[in-house]
């Protein structure tokens, strides 16, 4: 006769009566089988959402770690920047602002341990947002797009202290005329496609310089809309005149911020009623701006983390409470001749199969949450299959060492004796 017990199927002698006083009865766990499915589906539930946590904090350190790699199109290394109380009212006199400028850095070029000095505003690197539509003086065809380019103003040693390199015609050269203008490389590719650039002169009424600026030469590109954001159309205006808003840049031979100090002391001699403020080196600025992105990342980290730990306790102890209620049922096996490695292997599957099955759902959801993320991915696909994989895999190997446990502990229960306790 066959008796179902815990969705296991005995094989005993035949008889007319099972009450458990008569001779030949064959214990049998009743185990409540809506609630410890109930369980289950509570585990299934914890690790469906670890692997979705999971998969979001992988593929954001990813995106950082593709970051990492790219490049910058500058050397930001041993750069300190800081600046100067200003105020507007100084920009009336641009001949006297300029005189200002040029004093200003030739004092800093000129004091021990700097390599070179710049102006620029807005911090390279950092977002800083500032494009406007730029005219060709010597016509554009009506039917090809408008010109648009993020604009830097900077000195004419910006590229020599950033370590921008050249790659036609030549750096722009402080004048008394209009600000000369260099190009980067995207700027020649999107609006000229071909065409030689230099000679060429645009205007742009929205920044403050009604002259026509010649086109000198094209940079390389670099990522002056952000560390996160591929080089965008740029084009560099060399004014070197300083006002409020504007960075000096200065490449030392030391650590930037072991400079600080002296060069606070050297512009008090040049500049006594001014103050230099806001020293600090290029890197943190950069790590700065990237504060919100890496606090999502941290923050992420840790609740995926939280969710494993806690999907892992949940799936040990489901079974573990499972194992405890089916002890009569394993050791009636045992009695009939069940090898303990097939006891292991039983357990082992239950739990691993709630894993697999939360590991589905995850992953669905995974797909369905990563397009939320995918404006603060770099370099990384929302479904980037190695991030995806590493992250199953590591829920299954978790959830296997959380089953072992239990499964382990149930083959070694002795038959004899579970099956003469009441």
């Amino acid at each position: 006769m066959l008796f179902r017990c815990s969705n296991f199927y005995l094989r005993t002698i035949p008889r007319h009566s099972r009450h458990p006083q008569q001779p030949g009865w064959l214990p049998c766990a009743d185990q409540p089988i809506t609630g410890v499915r109930t369980k289950w589906l509570l585990v299934g539930v914890q690790v469906a959402l670890a692997v979705t946590l999971l998969a979001d904090a992988g593929l954001l350190l990813r995106s950082f770690q593709e970051l990492g790699r790219a490049s910058r199109g500058f050397d930001s290394s041993h750069i300190l920047t800081f600046q100067l109380s200003m105020n507007y009212g100084e920009t009336g006199d641009l001949k006297k602002l300029r005189q200002f400028t040029d004093r200003i850095l030739e004092t800093l070029r000129s004091t021990p341990g700097v390599e070179s000095a710049a102006t620029s505003v807005g911090v390279p690197g950092v977002p800083f947002r500032y494009q406007t539509e730029v005219k060709l003086l010597e016509g554009r065809a009506e039917t090809e797009p408008k010109i648009v380019a993020e604009n830097r103003f900077v000195s004419a040693s910006y590229f020599q202290t950033m370590r921008i390199p050249l790659l036609a015609g030549d750096f722009c050269r402080e004048t008394g005329g209009p600000a000369p203008v260099v190009v980067n490389r995207a700027f020649a590719d999107v609006y000229f496609n071909g065409v030689p650039v230099i000679g060429h002169h645009i205007q742009s009424g929205g920044l403050g310089y009604s002259g026509a600026a010649e086109i000198r030469g094209i940079s390389g590109d670099a990522r002056e809309s952000g560390l996160d954001h591929p080089p965008v159309p740029t084009a560099y205006w060399c004014a070197p005149l300083a006002e409020p808003g504007t960075y000096f840049l200065v490449r030392t031979r030391n650590i930037p911020m072991t400079m600080a100090e002296t060069i606070r002391r050297q512009l008090r001699d040049v500049e006594p009623m001014r103050s230099a403020y806001d020293f600090a080196p290029l890197e943190q600025h950069y790590s700065d701006a990237l504060a919100e992105n890496l606090l999502h990342t941290v923050l992420l980290t840790f609740f995926a983390a939280t969710a494993l730990s806690l999907a892992c306790i949940g799936l040990y102890g489901t079974l573990s409470y499972n194992v405890n209620l089916r002890q009569r049922e394993v050791g009636l096996r045992l009695a009939l001749g069940a090898l303990r490695g097939q006891i292991v292997k039983r357990f082992l599957w239950q739990g691993l199969s709630v894993c697999l099955a939360g590991c589905l759902a995850g992953f669905a959801l995974t797909v369905a949450s990563t397009r939320l993320l995918a404006g603060l991915l770099y370099g990384v696909s929302p479904t980037d299959f190695p991030t995806l994989a590493a992250v199953l895999l590591l829920v299954l190997i978790v959830a296997c060492a959380a089953s072992l446990l239990p499964s382990l502990r149930a083959s070694r229960v002795e038959p004899m004796q579970v099956l003469r306790e009441e």
